[in-house]
Parts: structure tokens; sequence; C-alpha cells
């Protein structure tokens, strides 16, 4: 069993109430799924399991007795993850009754990858296991319907690293990656020329995409809108200045401090990269955040964040205890350079 130390939740506080709530996750990628059942507000709407978080409890604590309530499992490996407000308008029958009054709630959400026991609807709901990418199950309840973007972004985001291991080498390693699992890469080539980057990036997609691997592609929209990848990446400059986030594309950015992942939030961004953790030979003269102040700085953070900076996949582990959605990796997941 894995212990969070984290503050207790004072309530209530400024008329929010807190949840907990758990995205239970196998192997596969299959996420659970509950419908509330009949007599509870919102009935019939599928969601996240979780619940209330009581005064003088932590949002594991609450979790933990949530799922043990709802569907009778012990989760014994829970990662923190999200944290989102959301504004529940209030909501009337037909005849004009208010069923629901409006509210704030905070939802706390956490990852859980093991439990014991099989999960069971105490409460009559029905559950049901669902690919987070391809939902069969309607309608979602309004505060978890963005959380499926959020869990189709894999774990582990390559950035490409041209430079160092040259055309042949790179293209045979990247072969390889995507054989052992990789879903997403971040295409970042600042010393190619306009044309060398676009043959480049087409080849990169064009490999990847057997595979269904997501490509994204740092600082140039022009070119992630041209080629059709899957996302543009912003530099911390660039998102600093951007005043809106590009529609129908997903979009991440690079993060060093609070004021760069405030904006990142308040544009709605699909990710974070926060750098660096650790010593990294891209910037060597750079103050590296170190694990705590890495987790100081997420907590409480709506968006998935990616730990950069020195990360190996077997860093992977102790990211998500720290609240990250992943790691990002230049070097190591190429192999030797």
């Amino acid at each position: 069993m894995i212990n969070h130390p984290e503050l207790i939740v004072s309530l209530p506080a400024a008329n929010i109430t807190h949840a907990a709530v758990g995205v239970i996750q196998r192997d596969n990628g299959l996420v659970l799924l509950a419908e509330r059942p009949v007599g509870k507000p919102w009935a019939g709407y599928w969601e996240f399991p979780g619940g209330k978080i009581e005064m003088d409890e932590s949002p594991e604590q609450a979790l933990k007795r949530e799922l043990f309530e709802e569907l009778g499992i012990t989760a014994t490996i829970l990662y923190p993850w999200l944290t989102r407000t959301f504004d529940y308008a209030a909501k009337y029958d037909a005849v004009g009754k208010l069923e629901t009054p409006a509210k704030t709630v905070k939802l706390h959400f956490f990852v859980v990858v093991e439990w014991q026991g099989k999960p069971f609807g105490l409460e009559k709901q029905t559950i049901s296991w669902q690919n987070p990418e391809k939902v069969a199950v309607a309608p979602m309840l309004p505060a978890n319907a963005p959380i499926f973007t959020a869990l189709s972004l894999p774990a582990i985001y390559a950035i490409t690293n041209l430079s160092e291991l040259g055309e042949t080498i790179f293209f045979e390693r990247l072969k390889i990656a995507l054989e052992n699992g990789l879903m997403m890469i971040q295409i970042r080539e600042k010393q190619l020329s306009a044309e060398d980057l676009r043959l480049f990036t087409e080849r990169v997609i064009e490999v990847a995409s057997p595979y269904e691997a997501k490509v994204f592609i740092n600082s140039d929209l022009p070119l992630t809108i041209e080629l059709s990848a899957a996302g543009v990446h912003f530099t911390a400059q660039e998102l600093m200045h951007l005043q809106a986030r590009p529609e129908g594309l997903l979009c991440g950015a690079s993060c060093h401090n609070e004021q760069e992942l405030a904006q990142a939030e308040a544009l709605g961004l699909d990710y974070v990269m926060l750098s660096p953790v650790q010593a990294t030979l891209s910037h060597a003269d750079a103050s590296s955040l170190g694990w705590e102040s890495f987790s100081d700085l997420i907590a409480d953070y709506a968006l998935p964040v990616y730990a950069l900076g020195g990360m190996q996949v077997v860093d992977l582990h102790a990211a998500r205890l720290h609240g990250a959605h992943g790691v990002a990796m230049q070097r190591s997941i190429w192999g030797k350079c």
C-alpha cells in the first residue's frame, strides 16, 4: 500500500463541495464507469466512482472509503492526478420544481491501478469497463466528460533527438520504440530548415501512423495543420503570448514556473511539460526543481503534467506518486546517444 502525505481537507470552505474521484484503470487502459442509481441527483448519468470528502478526511482516505462502500474493492496503489473545479447549475424537473440546487464541486482525481476484490455495484448501480477514447455509455456527468481527453494521453512522451542520433539511427530506434508501445512523440528539431523539418515530420508521421501514435510538432502551428498532426506544442515564451488555444488540435506547452502553469490552465490546454525536474544535458545551467518542488507546483492543478528533465522510463512510478501524468524524455527513450 502506498500512502501519500497530504493536507486534510477542511470543510466547508466557501460553499465548495470537495469530492474524491477514482479512475480505476486496467492494464489494457480500460476504465470503470458507474451509472448513478435511481433516487440520487443526476440519476442515469455516468461517472467515475467516488464521493464527498468528509470532515477531517484526506482525499485519498475518502476515495478508499467510497470505493469500498460503492464497489466492494480496496484500492492498494493509487496516484494523485488532476484537481478540477466544476460549477453545477440548478436542475429543475418538467414542471419547474427544483431537483438539484446549484453548487460548486472540487474534484480530486486519482488513478487507481491496483485493488483487491472484484468491482460490483453495491448501490445497485450499473458499472461498465470502457475505452476512454471510445466511450459507449451516455450521458456522462458534466464534470467527468473532459477527463477522457486527458486519459487519451499516454504516460510516456518521447521528444525526437535527430541532431544527436542522426537520421538512420533515429528511425531505427523510433521503430523499436513504437514496437515496444510508444504512443506519443514530439518533433523538436530547431536545427532543421523549414523544408527539412517538413520532410522529417512527414516521415515520422508515416512511420508512427500504423501504430496510431500521436505526433506533436513543436512551435509550428501551420505545419501541424498542414500535415494533420495530432497536436502542437508551444514553448514557454509562446505560451505567455498566446491569447487563445487553437481549435481542433491537441495543445500542450512547456512550463517552468507557477505563472506559466497558470497561463496554460487558463487557456485550457490539454497538457503541460514541467521542467527541469532533474539535471539535463539540454539545460545544463538550469536549476533543477526536484520532486518536492515539482509536486508543490502542480498541487491542485487541472491539467495533465509530464515531468521533463533527466527522466527515464523507470522514473514513471516516482513521477506519478508526485502528481504527474507521465514522463517526457529526449534521450533515454532512444537508448544511448
